[in-house]
């Protein structure tokens, strides 16, 4: 409990600082994500904010703290779990320790595209997932799109899954990321996004993987001048609520949330796809080496025992088959 009253305490201090804008609505729904300011989710989440005031007439409103302000993500899923906190937009990857459902998503190679990924998770199999959240303090609003992860380092190409024998990874900290990548040979070290620059720099990793955008964004191209496009993960980013900060608000005004958050999805989506290209053109205009030639069926061929370790229950093959079904 000193811990959280600690946090607490900081958030506090930080709310207090909030725009005026902000502090003039009835209420204002403090929201977290890591990623810097203009990001698309940063930006979808502001967009569903000025939706949210619009709709409310002036009632409701979204501060969003980005770059990490509220802390790395771990972090704030706990705090939005004990209502500290909002909001958060947030990776599936930390939430596949805590809620099952999680998991399948983040299955690597799970997606055939992120058009398939889209379906998947505008359909039921997304709602399933969302419901799920409810017993754990949280509810679950929105998928955004988080691209396609492929890995980067600073040593060398990766043409293939011999090349990654041994080399030092850093992951999301989620056990299944973890054996992804020693089920391909090589070692993981989970640790917070923010600890990735300076840690390639110094050599305790040799690298990372993620999506151009955040291979962008953080500057991780500026030490990993290798980035293999070998797209073992197309993970959605999830967008949630503290359940007592959602219990507080009418019905009338749970709904309007619900669908605010609904609304900004296509919002973040087509901002990603711009951003996605801005940033696939200043990493390669930069320099990087950019490997594309590569057979993925060895790669695929090593997550079997992943598959087999994770996919246990009879709900989880059941969300395995349709995902894999939605054409």
């Amino acid at each position: 409990m000193t811990y959280v009253k600690t946090i607490g305490a900081a958030l506090l201090a930080s709310v207090a600082m909030a725009s005026a804008a902000a502090a003039s609505c009835e209420i204002t729904l403090r929201s977290s994500d890591t990623h810097p300011d203009g990001y698309p989710t940063v930006a979808a989440v502001n967009a569903m904010g000025e939706m949210l005031k619009e709709r409310s007439e002036g009632r409701l409103c979204i501060e969003v703290f980005h770059s990490a302000q509220l802390g790395e993500e771990k972090d704030t899923i706990e705090q939005t779990q004990f209502g500290v906190i909002d909001m958060n937009r947030v990776s599936l990857g930390p939430f596949n320790n805590i809620i099952e459902e999680t998991q399948v998503p983040s299955l690597p190679y799970i997606f055939r595209s992120v058009g398939h990924m889209n379906k998947v998770m505008d359909g039921p199999v997304g709602q399933q997932i969302l419901d799920a959240f409810s017993d754990h303090d949280l509810v679950g609003l929105a998928f955004y799109d988080g691209g396609s992860r492929s890995f980067y380092n600073s040593e060398k190409p990766i043409a293939s899954i011999d090349d990654l024998v041994g080399m030092k990874f850093r992951v999301m900290q989620s056990d299944m990321f973890v054996d992804m990548v020693s089920a391909l040979g090589a070692n993981a070290t989970p640790m917070p996004y923010g600890e990735v620059y300076s840690s390639i720099q110094t050599g305790v990793i040799d690298g990372a993987e993620n999506n151009w955008p955040s291979y962008d964004s953080s500057g991780h191209f500026e030490v990993a001048k290798y980035y293999t496009l070998d797209q073992h993960l197309i993970v959605p980013e999830v967008l949630v609520m503290a359940k007592s900060s959602f219990d507080k608000l009418s019905a009338e005004d749970q709904a309007m949330v619900r669908q605010a958050a609904r609304d900004s999805v296509p919002v973040m989506r087509d901002l990603w796809i711009a951003r996605e290209q801005t940033s696939e053109d200043r990493v390669r205009e930069a320099g990087v080496q950019i490997i594309t030639d590569i057979d993925k069926t060895p790669f695929i061929e090593a997550m079997v025992p992943v598959y087999e370790k994770y996919v246990t229950s009879a709900v989880l093959k059941e969300m395995v088959a349709d995902i894999q079904a939605t054409k």
